[in-house]
């Protein structure tokens, strides 16, 4: 089995890795942004209570991302491996996480962080914003969310680095680039 979970900071490109980590090692994708949004879109009541949250810059509450989280891991085509994108984000979504794949007698094996810089990071999010008509995506919004990220997530780094989890793999370049180190990463990783 293989389980990984993709951090970065919001633009990082981690959706699009994802995709390349899913048809590399065969596993699920599990995007906690993607279902947030099909929510939102569905105008579920989930949605209904994520939109308020994700239009402010702000994360979506525990409660409601940890039971949809384990939810998601305990369906049968997790059964070789999973890949968890936007999950976790807090330390005590890490601790929920632990006690979830303990209860799924399931692993970690890899965290991948995809760093990137800031201002490239704004930029590519602005760019989306406008290719896919995405309005969550305002350069106030970025920022927050950059500031959140930064207050809130990074400490996860620590966590897994402590753990002999975590593989940092450089965002910046071209797809392709991005692509190829993250593949040899994980490799390494897992093997």
């Amino acid at each position: 089995m293989t389980g990984v979970i993709l951090i970065g900071p919001p633009g990082a490109g981690k959706g699009t890795q994802a995709t390349v980590i899913s048809e590399n090692f065969n596993i699920p994708h599990i995007s906690t942004g993607e279902i947030f949004r099909r929510n939102v879109a569905d105008g579920t009541d989930l949605g209904q209570e994520a939109q308020k949250y994700m239009s402010s810059g702000d994360y979506v509450p525990d409660a409601v991302t940890n039971a949809m989280v384990g939810n998601r891991l305990a369906e049968p085509d997790t059964a070789a491996g999973y890949l968890l994108d936007g999950y976790p984000r807090t330390l005590d979504q890490v601790s929920e996480l632990d006690s979830i794949l303990a209860g799924l007698d399931k692993t970690l094996d890899a965290v991948v962080e995809i760093t990137a810089n800031t201002d490239e990071v704004v930029a590519r999010l602005l760019q989306r914003a406008k290719e896919q008509g995405r309005a969550d995506d305002t350069e106030d919004v970025i920022r927050r969310r950059m500031q959140v990220y930064a207050e809130q997530t990074e400490p996860l780094v620590a966590v897994y680095r402590d753990r002999g989890l975590l593989v940092q793999v450089d965002g910046m370049g071209t797809i392709d680039e991005v692509s190829a180190r993250v593949i040899a990463a994980l490799s390494d990783a897992v093997s």
